[in-house]
């Protein structure tokens, strides 16, 4: 039987046809049922079968002596066909007509068939149901056309859910299968994993990694190939031709080109002889002008019906949706994998080794890495043998959030340098964000600048005196764990966040018992939608009251116990443990403002760096200690002090009450003065002046000979 596609006609209206064309002709009558173009069946009142038209004879494989008097369950099998007979019963016993479809094959064809069936009633002149007729309708063509659009329309919904390459062609696999195919590969460009733009296909074997796979029978679970493995398919095979010519192919496995092609590939033939495989689809993943891989088709012996050209096109519209989901999820792993090496070349490799501080560090993006955002910490060698600590946030994701950040980072740095002191160095950071908001501003008008709204945390940690000055903008205060295990927040000024100009910050001193905990972070560590700041707080209290743990273990166990659920907001995190510095390796000395006291100075400094085994030091020391001194007694007032550290390096310091910054200059022939800066850069290994809030300190630095 051919299937056709109609329009079923109303049961009354056959029904009254059939009862009524042209009374008393019986041979007509008998023409008109039997040459009717759609299948009949007259069932009386028990279901049984009374009479059954040519079409439907051919349908069934039956001639009507063979099935009258029979019910249609006895000689045909299948659920169908039982819940067919009920609905026969239920419109004799209701009078109600009843519609149902159902998809079986036809005996003696390979194709299954979709039957629309309408069952009515029929009724004699005063209502009573005597017979029940059936109509059938095969509308293949239509259901085929119905399950392919299905098939396209569940696509849209179903594919391209998340921004992942290899889920997202899984995505594909599961919409194909099982209805549409009984197995289906999907392989890409190695290119295409790592976000990068993969190069045309030349002609001759085809290089792709399996992104995913999928079988519609349990026992075919396992692929040729597994997930991530890499294959060179031969040129032989649909999928290399299909790359190379970008056009889609259906083959039979009879066709000359596959039985080549598995001549090549022992294992997929053994595979496909086992499973019955008997047509395949390649089509070629391209979007953008750019082919990504290809997809594979396939049908077992589970689906008798072979691909036809109509399920060709119908693959080609499917895998061209997915195609470009592909490329988006593509695309994006090419930003995020640049917005990581940015955000890694500009983020601390690992921790900074210091005398002052031991710390360690952690960095982890929004939604378990799928967002890389703005947060940095940082951890600053100063003079002094002191040490800088810096946390902030800037708001965003993505490249434009990292640029920020490492703009930022680099702009912290560069003033600490310069040794500011916390406040001042987050009013000059302030003032630097607000001038950069505002040119971008006036280039793009309708976007918000990222780091507008910042935060960031300065710290400056002395190991001399056991003292760390800090200053916030706008940023969570941090948190101090005594030696003893007593934590609590550290009543810190908050100040505005960076970018708002105009607000001063102000900073505070404290003073930390050697051993102590110091952890800076950033919101996202302690604030999440469903639970409050202050509840934050408390857990992340509770879970660094451990000090003596491993800095890295308690890292890992604050990301654990604080963080516990998937977060929507980056989180950086800085534990340090504080470190007080040798009295031994520090000396001081008050001086008069008086040139006597030069020669005193070097004796002090001389005796000073004999004690600790310095000696091939000395001479340098002693020059240095005499410019500094005598620079600070010529151009300053108040009393002097020098002060000498013996850390990784050797450090000489002389302070002064004048605010004066002096600079090096390059002195004339005719010039009395002017040499003592330029011997003093010279001889060190570099010197700098530090303000402080009585004055100034000039430093010098020397590396120590092992």
């Amino acid at each position: 039987m051919h299937p056709t596609v109609c329009p079923l006609l109303d049961g009354d209206r056959l029904a009254g046809f059939l009862l009524t064309a042209v009374p008393g002709d019986s041979a007509l009558m008998r023409w008109a049922f039997d040459q009717y173009p759609r299948a009949i069946v007259i069932y009386d009142r028990d279901g049984r079968l009374l009479r059954i038209n040519e079409e439907m004879a051919q349908a069934i494989g039956h001639t009507e002596s063979e099935v009258r008097g029979l019910r249609l369950t006895d000689f045909l099998q299948g659920l169908t066909y039982e819940e067919n007979e009920e609905l026969i019963l239920r419109v004799a016993v209701t009078g109600e007509p009843e519609y149902m479809e159902h998809v079986v094959k036809v005996p003696g064809e390979t194709t299954a068939h979709a039957w629309a069936v309408d069952m009515f009633p029929l009724k004699d002149a005063d209502g009573q149901v005597h017979a029940v007729g059936l109509e059938a309708c095969d509308h293949s063509l239509l259901h085929g056309s119905r399950e392919r659009l299905a098939l396209l329309s569940e696509a849209r919904t179903r594919i391209g859910t998340s921004l992942d390459v290899a889920g997202t062609a899984q995505e594909l696999a599961d919409v194909a299968v099982p209805r549409f195919a009984d197995f289906v590969t999907v392989d890409l460009l190695d290119a295409v994993f790592r976000g990068e733009l993969p190069e045309p296909v030349p002609y001759g074997p085809a290089v792709l990694r399996r992104a995913a796979h999928l079988s519609a029978d349990p026992q075919v679970r396992e692929a040729v190939l597994a997930i991530g493995e890499l294959h060179t398919h031969p040129a032989t095979s649909p999928i290399a031709r299909c790359l190379t010519t970008s056009r889609a192919e259906l083959h039979d496995v009879t066709d000359p080109e596959v039985v080549r092609w598995l001549a090549e590939d022992p294992t997929r033939a053994a595979q496909g002889r086992a499973y019955g495989t008997h047509s395949l689809i390649a089509v070629p993943i391209r979007a953008r002008g750019t082919t990504l891989g290809a997809v594979l088709f396939l049908r077992h012996a589970r689906t008798p019906a072979a691909f036809t050209h109509d399920d060709l096109a119908v693959t080609e519209d499917l895998v061209a949706r997915a195609a470009i989901c592909l490329d988006n999820a593509r695309r994006y792993t090419r930003e995020r994998g640049l917005a990581l090496t940015l955000q890694r070349n500009l983020l601390p490799r690992g921790p900074t080794p210091h005398s002052a501080l031991e710390t360690a560090a952690r960095y982890q993006p929004a939604g378990g890495g799928a967002q890389v955002g703005g947060d940095w910490v940082d951890v600053i060698p100063l003079p002094g043998a002191r040490v800088g600590l810096v946390v902030g946030d800037v708001v965003g994701h993505g490249i434009q959030a990292s640029a920020t950040m490492g703009r930022l980072r680099t702009a912290v740095r560069t003033l600490a340098d310069i040794d500011l002191p916390p406040d001042e160095l987050l009013t000059h950071l302030d003032d630097i964000v607000t001038h950069a908001a505002y040119e971008e501003s006036t280039d793009t008008a309708a976007e918000i600048p990222g780091d507008l709204g910042a935060t960031c945390l300065y710290a400056v940690y002395d190991p001399a005196s056991c003292t760390c000055t800090l200053a916030r903008a706008g940023h969570p205060a941090p948190v101090l764990v005594h030696p003893d295990g007593t934590a609590h927040t550290i009543d810190l000024p908050a100040g505005p966040p960076l970018g708002l100009g105009s607000l001063p910050f102000e900073a505070i001193d404290l003073t930390l018992p050697e051993g102590s905990l110091f952890a800076l972070f950033t919101d996202g560590l302690i604030e999440t939608r469903n639970r409050d700041i202050d509840e934050g707080y408390n857990v992340l209290l509770r879970t660094l009251a451990r000090p003596d743990q491993p800095l890295e273990t308690l890292c890992d166990q604050v990301l654990e116990t604080v963080r516990s659920q998937p977060h929507t907001d980056d989180i950086a995190l800085l534990i340090a443990r504080t470190r007080a510095l040798d009295q031994d390796h520090v000396a001081s000395w008050d001086l008069p403002s008086d040139p006597a006291m030069v020669a005193e100075a070097r004796k002090h400094a001389s005796s000073r760096l004999s004690a600790w085994g310095l000696d091939e030091a000395a001479f340098v020391t002693e020059l240095v200690v005499s410019e500094l001194v005598t620079n600070a007694i010529r151009h300053a007032t108040g009393p002097i002090r020098l002060r000498l550290i013996k850390d990784q390096r050797l450090i000489c310091e002389v302070s002064d009450t004048s605010g004066t910054t002096p600079h090096m200059r390059r002195a004339r022939l005719s010039d009395e003065g002017g040499r003592g800066l330029l011997l003093v850069a010279q001889l060190t290994d570099r010197w700098r002046t530090r303000h402080t809030p009585s004055g100034k300190t000039i430093w010098a630095e020397q590396v120590l000979t092992p």
